[in-house]
């Protein structure tokens, strides 16, 4: 009843269900300011742009009473945000007590990723979003700001992981601020960052993957973490590989397992290498200069994946994530 009644007032004085009672159940729309780079040339390079975007947020706790709560941002796949995957998921957490923010980045900007797929800032739009919610979470005193992760799928999964370099946050974040864990459902497999001290922010990152996954090869990830290794600059990341699991085990409607030969993939292609310098790409071990004509050819040479729904795995891969996040934002 007391929580009923506060949520009550909450919603009368401050025209949302967070209010300022004791108790932070509930669920708040809210909205952040943005921007869209034209590419990740752009974005890494500080430049200003005059696209500013408002994207609408869902910010929603869980039952468990407290001061302050770790909070997940969650960001979609391809697809856009829909209830039956991120929204699942992002319900998870709850359980577990974690506040989460979800939000859908495509149609913010009046488009959809398949409209985006391919461009040069199709990326940055997502990376863009995760650091704006960031800084509007963090101001937040319902939110623990030391206590902010970051997980995706898919796209999201790649925007995840590029959070994690300390070149994009610094890019996108003047201050101090930085994920406090990511978490990366079936990424893609594009960018890795160029091995040298600092080039990741220091906080970890949970790559889950399936060996069934032909759009991201294990070996393509194995090469680049032996790549950092060997660099003496080892990335903060640990994997997890699920027996079986194709690319989107997490999305209820892919019922049966399907090639999807018009999506763009990069699984022929070596790894762009991220840093405070121009790109470049993984090629035998090595960082070479970026040939965009060449990176073009091997987008061209094998198109499509194959993607299908796994109960089990779904199961399996969020509570993997729970005893991640539970470990990496301990007070």
């Amino acid at each position: 009843m007391y929580r009923f009644l506060c949520l009550l007032m909450a919603s009368i004085v401050f025209g949302t269900a967070a209010g300022h009672c004791q108790t932070q159940a509930g669920t708040s729309t809210i909205t952040f300011q943005s921007a869209t780079y034209g590419d990740m040339r752009q974005l890494l390079a500080g430049e200003a742009t005059t696209a500013a975007v408002t994207v609408k947020a869902t910010l929603e706790f869980p039952e468990q009473v407290k001061d302050r709560y770790p909070t997940v941002i969650v960001v979609h796949t391809l697809a856009g945000y829909r209830d039956a995957n991120e929204g699942y998921v992002a319900a998870e957490l709850r359980k577990a007590g974690f506040a989460t923010l979800t939000y859908d980045s495509f149609s913010a900007r009046g488009t959809t990723g398949t409209a985006l797929r391919g461009s040069p800032g199709y990326l940055t739009v997502g990376v863009a979003d995760a650091y704006a919610a960031l800084r509007l979470l963090s101001r937040d005193s319902r939110i623990d700001a030391a206590h902010i992760a970051l997980i995706g799928f898919s796209y999201g999964a790649e925007v995840a992981h590029l959070a994690a370099f300390e070149a994009v946050r610094s890019a996108l974040t003047p201050g101090p601020d930085r994920f406090a864990a990511h978490v990366s459902f079936y990424p893609g497999g594009t960018f890795g960052a160029v091995a040298e001290p600092g080039a990741y922010t220091g906080s970890p990152v949970l790559l889950l993957l399936g060996d069934k996954d032909d759009n991201l090869p294990l070996t393509k990830i194995e090469r680049y973490l032996a790549y950092v290794r060997a660099a003496g600059a080892p990335a903060p990341i640990q994997t997890v590989i699920y027996p079986g699991a194709y690319h989107a085990w997490t999305v209820p409607d892919l019922t049966t397992v399907r090639f999807y030969p018009d999506l763009v993939s990069t699984k022929k292609c070596p790894l762009i290498l991220l840093g405070p310098k121009r790109p470049a790409l993984l090629i035998d071990g090595e960082a070479k200069p970026f040939d965009p004509t060449a990176f073009g050819t091997c987008l061209a040479t094998a198109p499509g994946y194959s993607m299908g729904f796994d109960t089990a795995v779904r199961a399996q891969s969020i509570a993997d994530t729970i005893s991640f996040l539970q470990r990496s934002m301990r007070p």
